[in-house]
């Protein structure tokens, strides 16, 4: 689903140029869930807005489907982005004045869905909160936040979840309680999900961990069965 060859962007400041990519490889499979780790400046917010097409690699190759992201016009992007990819972040980003399901709904305005509060239902429905859907987001806990802009991710039905740091605002209890969301939804419909984290315990419970550093990738390793614990 996602090939990255030699993955390299760098940003100028001032005089300087920085490269927050210095040459990222790596393959995401169809269904498959990863959580990519690093300190601050490792890049791993550069390399999931280039993931997100939200920025282009400096050079190198993107190929999400076969579909090189780097030679892909702005209009097609932003397809790209409305249709196949769902974002979640760390603060949730919801528009307090409005319900829960009006946030959902968001995301299908630019493409006129006609039938687009049966399907911010819906998947309020799917994340548990199909009750809360008239509630502002100041009437819900933190955690009720985040499932709403998970829903908000889903609404348009996409093949990959990218989530930053979706459990940075929560405590571990609410925090663990997102993250088997994520696996659900990983497991019962075959979402591919990313997630940046801080969070060992977090990233535990993927399938897979890059780490990075210094915006390379210092470690690629499947998670492995110890004493029957996942680690």
């Amino acid at each position: 689903m996602i090939q990255v060859d030699n993955l390299v962007k760098t940003y100028r400041t001032g005089q300087v140029l920085v490269k927050a990519l210095g040459g990222v490889s790596f393959r995401v499979s169809e269904g498959e869930m990863l959580a990519i780790m690093g300190p601050s400046g490792s890049g791993k917010s550069t390399l999931m807005n280039i993931l997100g097409c939200l920025d282009r690699p400096t050079s190198g190759t993107y190929l999400l489907d076969d579909s090189e992201i780097g030679k892909t016009d702005d209009d097609d992007l932003a397809q790209i982005r409305r249709e196949r990819v769902g974002f979640v972040f760390q603060n949730f980003n919801l528009l307090p004045r409005i319900t829960a399901q009006a946030n959902v709904e968001l995301p299908l305005l630019y493409s006129r869905s006609k039938d687009r509060k049966i399907r911010a239902l819906e998947s309020l429905e799917r994340v548990g909160l199909g009750d809360r859907s008239g509630h502002r987001p100041t009437q819900l806990s933190g955690g009720e936040q985040q499932r709403v802009a998970i829903a908000r991710a889903l609404v348009h039905r996409p093949s990959i979840i990218l989530a930053d740091e979706p459990t940075g605002n929560l405590d571990s209890r609410v925090g663990s309680e997102i993250v088997t969301l994520f696996k659900d939804l990983n497991l019962h419909e075959n979402i591919t999900v990313i997630l940046v984290t801080h969070d060992p315990l977090v990233a535990a419970q993927t399938q897979r961990v890059i780490k990075m550093r210094d915006g390379i990738i210092e470690t690629d390793e499947l998670a492995v069965q110890v004493s029957g614990v996942k680690v």
